[in-house]
């Protein structure tokens, strides 16, 4: 950073500027390319937009007030963080039930960011600090929670539920006095969990598009996504026991999808799934192996545990036919990944040895070049 820092200030004394509030609005040493080889390009003509309006010199050009961010008015500081005090100083158990509303974003972030804080990355222990939330929750609940945090919500939540997720649980819920069948309902917007790295979340609903976007270590139970589900993932878990839209796993290079084929043909040999799901990067197998069918049977029971969810109470009564019915959507790369450190573990190597030769193994793998 010091040699790019070092370049800038050389740039800036070429063009005659000690400071960047100098630089700010001099558009005139901006110079328009007038000729670039695109047929597209031909017609642009920036001129209206680097225009120079005479205006007198007492008028500012860059920021003349800071902004007020109140942070110091958030559900976090004025009621999360004292309440969690004896968790953050004493490591002491703490539970509570709130309400919340839409106007309250990023609930228990600053709370999460107090954990990290206080005990790094290895957080508190699971449940240490239990919220049970009722309501609406503004966008980004619980971004960045780290473990030890779990939040419960029996209402909704706005985009960008769990984005960040950090170790930390989050369960949603609908009210208690719901009338409306939870699955054939959107409960959560878009965009949950993006970029998530580690946790859990179960989610009796379905959720907006993009759901699991970017995640890397999530395990997660929804019931129902939007378009673009598991769009870039590249880890983690994500059983989806309800309808799916389109584009689902575009771009996924890692973790594991366990989808619910809701067409009735069954499979990952042509059911109503394949049709919306891009195969560009991955492939559809049935669930067979005995570790994954247990994973999965785990997540569903946690899942009735956490929200009493009767899709997942149902599925489970009827294991064996459940378990027909699921299709694993698995990254080709991690694919060949997963079974090249189960090689390699065979021939004796420890856990981490195996990681790094599989790794190279499939670095330079012909199939992985050619994107098969």
């Amino acid at each position: 950073m010091t040699f790019v820092a070092r370049e800038v200030r050389e740039y800036m004394a070429m063009l005659g500027f000690r400071t960047f509030e100098e630089m700010v609005g001099h558009s005139e040493r901006l110079e328009m390319r007038r000729a670039i080889d695109h047929w597209k390009a031909h017609s642009l003509d920036f001129s209206r937009i680097l225009f120079q309006p005479q205006v007198p010199k007492t008028t500012g050009r860059t920021c003349q007030i800071t902004q007020e961010h109140k942070i110091e008015l958030s559900l976090d500081s004025t009621t999360l963080i004292p309440l969690c005090k004896p968790a953050l100083e004493r490591g002491e158990k703490v539970e509570a039930e709130l309400p919340v509303h839409n106007t309250n974003r990023v609930v228990a972030t600053s709370l999460g960011s107090e954990v990290t804080r206080r005990y790094g990355a290895a957080g508190l222990p699971e449940d240490t600090i239990e919220l049970h939330f009722r309501g609406s929750a503004g966008q980004s609940f619980g971004a960045f929670v780290p473990k030890g945090v779990t939040l419960t919500l029996e209402g909704d939540a706005n985009d960008y539920l769990g984005k960040g997720l950090s170790g930390g649980k989050i369960v949603l819920f609908p009210p208690r006095e719901a009338t409306f069948v939870a699955e054939e309902n959107v409960i959560t917007g878009n965009v949950a969990f993006y970029g998530a790295t580690s946790g859990e979340a179960y989610i009796r609903g379905m959720a907006g598009e993009r759901f699991g976007v970017r995640n890397s270590g999530v395990s997660a139970v929804v019931e129902g996504v939007g378009d673009h589900g598991c769009e870039y993932m590249t880890g983690g878990r994500v059983a989806v026991i309800g309808k799916t839209g389109r584009n689902f796993a575009a771009g996924m290079s890692g973790g594991i999808a366990y989808v619910l084929d809701e067409s009735g043909e069954g499979g990952a040999a042509g059911g109503g799934f394949e049709r919306v799901c891009n195969k560009e990067m991955v492939q559809l197998f049935t669930l067979s192996d005995p570790g994954e069918i247990a994973e999965i049977r785990r997540l569903l029971e946690r899942h009735v545990e956490y929200t009493a969810s009767p899709r997942a109470r149902a599925l489970l009564d009827e294991w064996d036919t459940t378990v027909s019915r699921f299709i694993r959507v698995v990254p080709n790369d991690y694919r060949r990944v997963l079974e090249a450190q189960a090689r390699m573990r065979e021939k004796g190597l420890s856990e981490e040895e195996a990681e790094m030769a599989a790794f190279d193994e499939n670095v330079m793998d012909a199939r992985r070049v050619a994107g098969n």
